[in-house]
């Protein structure tokens, strides 16, 4: 009875360690998505006039207001407004299109009245005439106009105590303010809506991975499958198994992964021109020089989704039986295991590392098995012992 006592008890604490190294791995978060739409380098300043601050302290310093244009990778340009009062974003930095919660605007309640704002204004409104009228401002130049937008921009995004050195754009700076109702936040130029967190789309291989839906704005973009992809043969299709190389706003893509395809991940690359929605935002490495666009060509934009497709872990046969195994050896299954690829509960492949937070329990294992491996050993060495015992009479004589 000894025997199968220690294989139970060797049984039990290397199942007992099992989740707990699983549980430590998939406690590990999923990366964020990233955003699509375009990328542009700043120009500068182009039209703008001045504004006073007014510091907490009660100084008073001049700083310039107005328009800058972008630049915009693979090309188009952009105009647009500083959302912070940082006076003067530094001419060519690289900025990045952005959604409001990933910039100064997130959770700002007046976010929508910038937008209201910019759709009211110079330059979507470049009837100077009639925006001087609308205003109850005398004759608006577009410096003048551009200063009175940023102006009103500032006071709704900061709060900042500002006025425009013009008079007539001080006016429209305070019409803007006083009249700004609440719109929405602007749709990306160019994103990809796998419709996860994490920005990809997970399942096994030799099914069909999405769907991931295009958003945009244009009347057409390529898509195009990664090297990784193609080399694996693993191909971008519609709901009917068609190949895709083109789509159009809300248009499903699906990844079609050959069965018995290798562990592994692929991606689909969306490329158009588009014209980027006025207030949407442009984020760079510095937060207080983030931009909102107030006017686009078309421009370039593009967008990236990923698929990953786990292989699903080996089935021992039913009505196998396992053999005992040493101390040793459980304790080399157990470290093994606990590197083994992991599913997350929603089929996401979890990140392997030298190292985590799975390693104490992995030690703890390896320990509780070598003491085990010793109780069976000694409890195996013993049994003999006793059997003789049990055959030698009294006297020493054999019974």
């Amino acid at each position: 009875m000894r025997r199968p006592l220690a294989v139970a008890l060797l049984t039990a604490a290397a199942l007992a360690g099992g989740p707990g190294v699983r549980a430590s791995a998939d406690s590990d978060p999923a990366a964020g998505r990233s955003a699509g739409g375009a990328s542009a380098v700043l120009d500068g300043l182009k039209t703008y006039g001045k504004a006073v601050l007014r510091g907490g302290d009660g100084s008073l310093r001049q700083i310039p207001a107005g328009l800058y244009e972008m630049r915009v990778d693979g090309g188009g340009m952009l105009q647009t407004y500083g959302v912070g009062i940082a006076g003067y974003a530094q001419p060519q930095a690289r900025y990045t299109e952005s959604g409001w919660n990933g910039s100064l605007l997130a959770g700002n309640a007046e976010a929508g009245r910038i937008r209201w704002v910019l759709e009211h204004s110079y330059p979507q409104h470049n009837d100077l005439a009639g925006l001087a009228k609308e205003a109850g401002a005398g004759a608006l130049t577009a410096e003048s106009a551009a200063a009175g937008t940023q102006v009103a921009i500032w006071r709704l995004a900061d709060g900042a105590q500002v006025e425009a050195a013009d008079p007539e754009a001080e006016r429209l700076a305070d019409y803007l303010q006083r009249e700004a109702g609440r719109l929405p936040e602007p749709p990306a130029s160019l994103d990809l809506d796998p419709g996860r967190v994490s920005g990809t789309v997970t399942g096994p291989a030799g099914t069909r991975l999405g769907p991931v839906t295009v958003r945009t704005g244009a009347q057409s973009v390529t898509v195009t499958p990664d090297a990784a992809a193609v080399a694996m043969g693993v191909r971008v299709v519609d709901a009917e198994g068609r190949p895709v190389t083109s789509a159009a706003n809300g248009s499903p893509l699906y990844f079609e992964v050959p069965a018995g395809t290798p562990d592994g991940t692929a991606s689909v690359v969306v490329q158009g021109s588009t014209k980027v929605p006025v207030g949407r935002v442009f984020t760079s490495g510095i937060p207080a020089e983030a931009q909102i666009v107030a006017g686009s060509s078309d421009a370039a934009a593009a967008a990236t989704a990923t698929a990953v497709w786990p292989q699903p872990a080996a089935q021992a046969p039913a009505g196998t039986v396992g053999t005992l195994a040493g101390a040793a050896e459980l304790a080399a299954a157990g470290a093994a295991a606990s590197v083994t690829p992991e599913e997350s509960p929603d089929g996401e492949r979890l990140a392997i590392s030298g190292s985590s937070a799975a390693t104490p329990v992995i030690a703890s294992l390896a320990v509780g098995l070598v003491v085990l491996g010793g109780m069976v050993v000694l409890l195996l060495r013993k049994r003999p012992l006793e059997d003789e015992e049990d055959m030698v009479g009294p006297g020493g004589t054999e019974g």
